[in-house]
Order: C-alpha cells, then structure tokens, then sequence
C-alpha cells in the first residue's frame, strides 16, 4: 500500500491465461519433452548416434532432421509465448501443425521420398486414420487455443 502513496500508482498485475490456454501450453511442452525422453529410452545411446549418422549421410535427410529440431523448439517457443497471451504464438503454432500433418501424409504416401518420418499402412485410407490418431493430441491442443470464448477473448486483447 505505500507504494501507491509513494509513486501515485497501484502496482498492475498482468491478467492470468485462461485454463485451457495454461492447459494447452502445458500439454505442447509436457508431449514434446516426453515424447524426446521416450525416443531417448527406446532407441539408447547407440540407436540415437545411428540415427543420427543415417541421417547425415544424405543431404535431403540431413535437411529434414535439422528441420525437425528447429520444429522442437518452435514449438517450446510457442507454447511459452502463447500462454503470455501473444497471437502469433498460437497462429505459429497452428501453422507448424499443419505443416507437420502435411509432411506426414505425403512421406507416409510416398511422394516425399526421404521417408525419416512417416506412418506406415496399407492404404491410403489406413494411413489418413493413424496420421489422424497421432496427431489428436495435438488437435486437442488446438481445439482448446481456438474454440473456448475465454481463449479467444485471451488473445483478442492483446
């Protein structure tokens, strides 16, 4: 209170995110981190160093790996930025979103022919559903930046 008196203003809190924008920066730091853990415990120490030189060996391989770590961190940067309330985090990232799912299809497909990352099936219409079933948490995250007025709200003031 003597602040008010000494300066002639009250000290502003910025206003809190709204849950499901919290929630959804938490999700998108919480699925990134874990899913790096569950690559790291799966593959090891030696199947991530092969990873790696297979994907070295080539120069499209080596652009697609790189691209994907730079998408990491987006990501992270994102849903750090999103839940101070900035738009161009939550449009950046809805628009890594869709690029991921595009790239996923069309490596899973088979017109990209560097297929580092891409969903095995037997169809087109098998491939679609399990592309779909990977990414629905990340849709969901989606559906919670987008759809609740508190979200919107959220980012119209700003």
């Amino acid at each position: 209170m003597s602040e008010v008196f000494r300066f002639g203003k009250a000290a502003v809190r910025p206003q809190q995110a709204p849950v499901p924008v919290m929630i959804a920066g938490q999700a998108i730091i919480a699925t990134r981190c874990i899913s790096v853990l569950l690559l790291v415990n799966e593959l090891g120490y030696d199947g991530i160093a092969d990873f790696i030189h297979r994907s070295a060996q080539a120069w499209d391989s080596t652009l697609i790996f790189v691209a994907s770590q730079m998408l990491f961190f987006i990501e992270l940067r994102c849903a750090l930025t999103l839940m101070r309330g900035s738009r161009r985090g939550r449009l950046l990232y809805a628009l890594s979103q869709a690029v991921v799912l595009l790239y996923l299809w069309a490596a899973s497909i088979g017109w990209i022919y560097p297929e580092i990352f891409s969903i095995s099936g037997a169809s087109n219409g098998e491939i679609f559903h399990r592309l779909i079933l990977h990414k629905s948490p990340d849709l969901l995250v989606l559906l919670l930046l987008f759809l609740p007025a508190s979200s919107r709200q959220f980012f119209q003031r700003r």
